[in-house]
């Protein structure tokens, strides 16, 4: 019987998207009808079947769903899906296995590989990869060995709060050198303390800097590295938009600042070589995760920071473009052109990117919710009121409404536009009423009210409101989500057919990059993307009148704790000292009371 023969397609670009609850690969037919996706879905969204991916990804994170489609039936041919972890050691802290998110990537790039084998589409067809990334979450390895030397402490970690206040107290007032420079405020969500803090202490990085092994990277960093070769001559560098998420880099001269590298007491010889957003950075090795060497060779030719990745995706390319997604956090960008617009409410000045050596850097304001998406997995792993994600939905269906409760989950603190780590997640406004209907609904509900918070905040600096706001990412599946969403801004939700942008956008830096060339992002060459809208179904009176009773349960959430002086680790009462005076006194005075009196 004769083999089958291999489809004839054209290029494919591969794209990685390494998110905090989900990896993905998705492998993206350029200029044809059929496209391969390969999902990582986090476990805060369903699939939507009739998306349509422009290219292959993989995703890192909760679950790990890998898809084909046809792009013009929208039929979902195949799946596979993997649960990821998130380790929470104590209260604030949040890491992950970098070796098993490198893992993750390793064996969603085979399934893909199978999943186009059993198409009878040859692999040899992918052309270039390209990598989107969880922004901000930090890695220190040994690069003679290629071991981690501590888990990865993501974005979202709140253990170096002591150490952002002890060195605010080190910035002068009239002369904040680090938000000039970085266009961010001094915060725990950034990787310079994160890396401050292994540095002071884990023996393993420590000693790793002082011979000289010691590599620091955002996940970006970890996987170009290792999938580039390792320890046998893996490539050590990160793009624009990730580095200006580390706190350590100027975002005028595109370069790692001595400054501020002397102020975090950060040994510059760990830092990666910064390149623009697009171009190639190495090429694919065999690796023994990698079955018959799949893709060796294949230039790795993109890299974004995740929402970078979406405002290309999105393809929001001019001044006053924006974008809102929806994941594990929620993150409104709007392209600010090439002009750094520094924000008077609240937001965060960032850089958009830069799709080439040569060209332009674009830069970004950006509105930053910690907890959108990861509210539902808590609703689903901590109370257990859900089993699936899905269910969200159809709990927040059968009642309409929060009946007056406000959910507020400020797990991490309250990013833009407070930026208040004092804060903590409250639910408030119950009545024997309440069910847990109520309380999915109050969980949507609050994921949009963050998002008004920093859309006004926007509309406050850019001067020109936004009269839609373009979406994307797992949760737009939602449509409850996103009808609220609508009633909330009084503005029409758009989305796109495909919300997985995140993906799309690495692709296309990846096809765009010199020396590949399979991608073009000239403006006549972007092909238009059906749209779905939402449109206010609320007056804008009754929509006030929720946004103002839930500022106030923003208000009754800030203050509930004070800065943990055990960053360093051991939960004994003695390290909180007060407490330990107390019971040292009292241990001395009743042994001298019983010396006094006598008693043996």
């Amino acid at each position: 019987m004769a083999a089958a023969k291999k489809a004839v397609l054209g290029p494919l670009v591969g794209a990685v998207d390494q998110g905090t609850s989900s990896t993905r690969f998705l492998a993206s037919l350029l200029g044809a009808s059929l496209y391969v996706t390969l999902h990582c879905c986090c476990p805060t969204a369903a699939c939507s079947k009739d998306s349509v991916a422009q290219e292959a990804s993989f995703c890192l994170g909760g679950e790990r769903i890998h898809q084909v489609f046809n792009s013009r039936t929208a039929e979902l041919l195949s799946h596979h899906q993997v649960e990821i972890k998130q380790e929470f050691p104590r209260e604030g802290w949040v890491e992950q296995d970098p070796k098993e998110i490198l893992q993750s990537v390793y064996e969603c790039i085979e399934k893909t590989c199978e999943k186009l084998g059993q198409l009878n589409i040859d692999i040899s067809n992918i052309k270039a990869i390209g990598v989107s990334n969880q922004r901000e979450t930090t890695v220190v390895w040994d690069k003679l060995t290629g071991e981690p030397l501590y888990n990865a402490v993501v974005w979202l970690d709140l253990r170096t709060q002591s150490t952002v206040e002890n060195l605010s107290k080190r910035i002068p007032g009239n002369n904040n050198f680090v938000k000039s420079k970085t266009g961010l405020p001094l915060s725990t969500y950034f990787s310079a303390v994160k890396l401050r803090w292994l540095l002071d202490n884990v023996r393993k990085v420590q000693k790793a800097v002082e011979e000289d092994r010691a590599l620091f990277g955002t996940i970006d960093s970890w996987l170009i590295w290792s999938l580039t070769g390792g320890a046998n001559g893996g490539v050590h560098c990160t793009d624009v938009t990730n580095a200006s998420r580390t706190m350590l880099f100027n975002i005028h001269s595109l370069e790692w600042d001595k400054e501020l590298c002397e102020f975090f007491e950060i040994p510059m010889k760990i830092l990666p070589n910064v390149r623009s957003s697009s171009e190639i950075y190495g090429l694919m090795k065999i690796s023994h995760s990698l079955k018959a060497g799949a893709l060796e060779g294949v230039p790795i030719s993109g890299c974004l920071g995740d929402q970078s990745a979406a405002l290309v995706g999105q393809m929001c390319f001019q001044d006053g473009e924006a974008k809102n997604t929806y994941g594990t956090g929620c993150f409104l960008l709007c392209n600010t052109g090439r002009k750094c617009v520094f924000s008077e409410h609240g937001l965060l000045t960032t850089v958009a990117y830069k799709l080439g050596r040569d060209k332009p850097v674009y830069y970004a304001l950006e509105g930053s919710v910690a907890i959108a998406g990861a509210v539902i997995r808590w609703l689903r792993d901590n109370l257990g009121i859900i089993k699936t994600s899905e269910e969200i939905e159809k709990l927040a269906k059968e009642v309409g409404t929060s009946y007056g409760c406000y959910f507020v989950p400020a797990f991490s603190g309250l990013y833009a536009p407070y930026w208040e780590p004092s804060a903590r997640g409250i639910i408030c406004g119950l009545t024997q009423f309440t069910n847990k209907c109520h309380i999915a609904f109050a969980a949507l509900e609050a994921v949009c009210f963050q998002t008004r918070e920093i859309l006004d905040a926007m509309n406050r600096d850019c001067g020109i409101p936004l009269s839609h706001l373009q979406v994307d990412g797992g949760m737009t599946n939602n449509k409850i989500l996103m009808q609220l969403q609508a009633d909330i801004l009084y503005i029409p939700v758009v989305k796109p057919s495909m919300p997985e942008t995140t993906a799309l956008g690495a692709a296309m830096a990846a096809g765009a990059a010199e020396g590949v060339g399979v991608w073009s992002l000239e403006p006549e060459d972007l092909s238009a993307v059906t749209m779905e809208r939402f449109e206010p179904q609320i007056n804008a009176e009754e929509s006030e009148i929720r946004y103002s009773t839930w500022k106030k349960a923003v208000m009754k959430s800030v203050g509930w704790v004070t800065t943990q002086s055990s960053e360093s680790g051991d939960p004994s009462i003695f390290c909180s000292l007060p407490l330990g005076f107390f019971i040292v006194s009292s241990m001395v005075m009743l042994i001298g009371a019983r010396y006094i009196s006598g008693i043996p």
